[in-house]
């Protein structure tokens, strides 16, 4: 009988445990696959060329890139790192919180499109956060990355989530109102 009393405690432990494993699988998996397209892109294409794969629709093309979305900010690296840290900070500690599963999802997604870019700033800077982030899809308006899908994907997942009327749940809500999402 003692056990079935501690049982929704146990669950509310456990839930954070299993967001931040969520989470870092996720985020874990997004950046392994935008470091690998970035250092795939950076030993195979050059500067000067462009390799067509989609007609109309997508070609590879290197391009380093020091600003934000779309070359935007570009004389401003350094904040668009301190903006990327802070966002990467404020993903952890959002997904330690949530309670929904497919909100653990997204934030993760975001975490893997944010640090996947913040690493190239740190890893090819000559200065202070000022390195520029390797992008190599050439949409023909845009050239981006894996990790700026990542990014795009979470904003999506996150308009959908709000539309559906998923709740995001903070840890420590009643036990009766967790789970519906999953």
């Amino acid at each position: 009988m003692t056990s079935d009393s501690n049982a929704p405690s146990r669950i509310a432990a456990q839930r954070p445990r299993r967001s931040v494993a969520v989470f870092s699988c996720v985020a874990l998996i997004g950046l392994i696959v935008d470091r690998v397209s970035k250092l795939l892109a950076l030993r195979y294409l050059s500067l000067d060329e462009s390799r067509l794969v989609i007609p109309r629709l997508l070609s590879l093309r290197l391009l380093r890139n020091p600003g934000a979305s779309l070359g935007f900010g570009s004389n401003s690296t350094w904040v668009i790192s301190i903006l990327a840290i802070a966002a990467c900070i404020v993903l952890v500690i959002l997904a330690i919180r949530s309670t929904s599963t497919l909100w653990v999802i997204v934030l993760g997604m975001a975490f893997a499109g944010a640090a996947g870019n913040l690493i190239d700033r740190v890893v090819y800077a000559d200065g202070m956060l000022n390195g520029k982030v390797v992008d190599f899809l050439d949409y023909g308006w845009s050239v981006g990355n894996v990790a700026d899908i990542f990014l795009m994907f979470a904003g999506i997942g996150m308009v959908v989530l709000v539309f559906m009327g998923v709740p995001w749940r903070i840890s420590g809500q009643s036990a009766d109102a967790h789970d519906s999402d999953e």
